[in-house]
């Protein structure tokens, strides 16, 4: 994916754009600890231009100019920012699926300061990694007694837990509604053990379209995967 050289800030502390994303001149300090901030990074700068005039908007291959279809800003998916004092945002995948993985997990919490977590395995599946990248998000703040906003790109993750999927396969001993074994139920389980005592929404988006936080957990999941020495995901049992 090619790198993104301008950071549009629509809602921030000091809205405009910005050439770079760290540092005290960049579009990070802008956003971080900004309730209800709206961002995104950009290829060309006319892109940028037209996000901060309200009109970043695509259309689906072979629609019609009249058909295109607005995209809502990950920040305005249908759920209020400010209703979530902290933000989980996470990734994952496998090289080859399965193959060598890596998980990428951002905390940002409602001062402004952010953790980062990540970590490879030898053999192991995207999903898995989807999933564990959300399950040590949220371990990092399991005690913090607020609601929680987690955005991924997985609809496996996102759907399993907001169509309480997963809660049913739980229910039934890890077997899906025809009968046949849930996979995963190792990670599903630790990871619905923490929402039984947790307020947390999971929230989707699309994968690699200038969502900054969700390419930041792609590329620490990426790199966790190309290391080196990486040990083996001893709850993958091969059947994915």
């Amino acid at each position: 994916m090619a790198s993104k050289k301008y950071y549009a800030v629509l809602r921030g502390k000091k809205p405009g754009i910005y050439k770079v994303w760290t540092g005290g001149e960049g579009a990070q300090v802008q956003v971080m600890g900004f309730p209800g901030a709206r961002y995104k990074g950009f290829e060309k700068l006319e892109d940028a231009e037209a996000f901060m005039a309200g009109k970043d908007s695509v259309s689906s291959p072979g629609s019609s100019a009249a058909g295109k279809k607005k995209v809502r800003p990950y920040e305005d998916a249908g759920l209020d920012p400010l209703a979530y004092p902290i933000h989980v945002f996470s990734d994952g995948g496998a090289i080859g699926n399965p193959g060598p993985g890596g998980y990428g997990s951002v905390v940002v919490m409602e001062d402004g300061s952010r953790q980062e977590f990540s970590g490879g395995f030898s053999l192991t599946t995207n999903n898995r990694m989807e999933l564990l990248g959300a399950i040590i998000g949220l371990e990092a703040v399991k005690d913090a007694g607020v609601p929680i906003l987690l955005t991924s790109d997985s609809r496996y993750l996102v759907q399993g837990i907001e169509k309480k999927w997963a809660r049913g396969w739980r229910a039934r001993g890890w077997k899906k509604s025809d009968g046949s074994q849930a996979l995963n139920p190792d990670l599903w389980k630790r990871l619905l053990d923490l929402l039984d005592h947790m307020d947390v929404r999971f929230q989707w988006v699309k994968g690699h379209s200038g969502h900054l936080e969700n390419e930041r957990c792609d590329a620490l999941a990426q790199s966790a995967a190309r290391g080196s020495s990486l040990p083996p995901d001893t709850g993958y049992k091969g059947k994915e």
